[in-house]
């Protein structure tokens, strides 16, 4: 007597935190296609939008114990357009195009400007992909794709909304989009913020300076997370220059 086939199991995704990576994929192709039609503002305000779905469906991942080995590739995937090539193209587009009227030689350091940061937030997204569960979580090797997205669409946003085309900071657009790309594949620390506890109980005063903080972003938009981007950005260099001086210290007070 023949035995009957055993049911093939079929795997299938978890569809929440599923939809909330696709919402912020979608922001992401949306950014490209606002910057390629020079809608600067839209795009550097599709990159922000994607930036909170993007922290959303994580958590609503952990909050629902629906995570999963694709949701994480799929999230990386795209983060790799969000915060990737959405950021890397809206600067070329905005700036970095325009070293094409200096010469032959600047024309060529723009579009590689552009290129180091998308494969710097690719080569960044790959290493946190093999160091999770191995890395203290306290703290991010090298600069995270999003932080560093907010410092380019952040830019591009508070320059615009001034009045400042990219054309006339061209190098200081050059420089930002180095150093960001630089920073997310460094060993610098980053502080994570995944030690502290949103469950627990907080004091009043907690709950009011975030109010106070939403106010603050609300009164202008672009200029303050441009500052809240750039003040996170520069505050791991700054973390890696304090820890050496004092180690240096420690040493010299060991040698006296």
């Amino acid at each position: 007597m023949s035995e009957l086939p055993k049911r093939r199991r079929h795997r299938g995704i978890y569809l929440l935190p599923n939809l909330f990576t696709t919402a912020a994929l979608f922001t992401g192709f949306y950014a490209i296609v606002a910057a390629v039609q020079d809608r600067y503002t839209v795009a550097a305000i599709a990159i922000f939008v994607a930036m909170v779905l993007d922290n959303l469906d994580g958590r609503i991942a952990r909050m629902t114990h629906t995570s999963s080995d694709f949701g994480a590739q799929y999230d990386s995937l795209a983060d790799m357009v969000s915060f990737g090539i959405a950021p890397a193209l809206l600067m070329f587009q905005w700036a970095l195009s325009g070293m094409a009227d200096l010469g032959w030689v600047p024309a060529k350091l723009g579009w590689l400007a552009a290129f180091v940061y998308a494969a710097g937030a690719a080569l960044r997204l790959a290493r946190f992909n093999t160091q999770v569960g191995h890395a203290d979580k306290r703290f991010f090797q090298g600069l995270p794709s999003p932080p560093a997205a907010a410092l380019m669409a952040g830019m591009v946003w508070a320059f615009h909304s001034l009045g400042i085309s990219g054309e006339q900071v061209l190098w200081l657009a050059f420089l930002m989009t180095i150093s960001a790309g630089g920073l997310m594949v460094s060993n610098v620390l980053y502080y994570s913020f995944k030690d502290i506890d949103f469950k627990g109980r907080v004091s009043f005063f907690v709950l009011l300076l975030v109010v106070l903080v939403v106010v603050f972003i609300s009164i202008d938009p672009p200029k303050t997370l441009f500052a809240a981007a750039f003040c996170y950005g520069a505050s791991g260099p700054a973390l890696m220059v304090w820890r050496r001086w004092q180690r240096m210290r420690r040493r010299g007070d060991s040698m006296s």
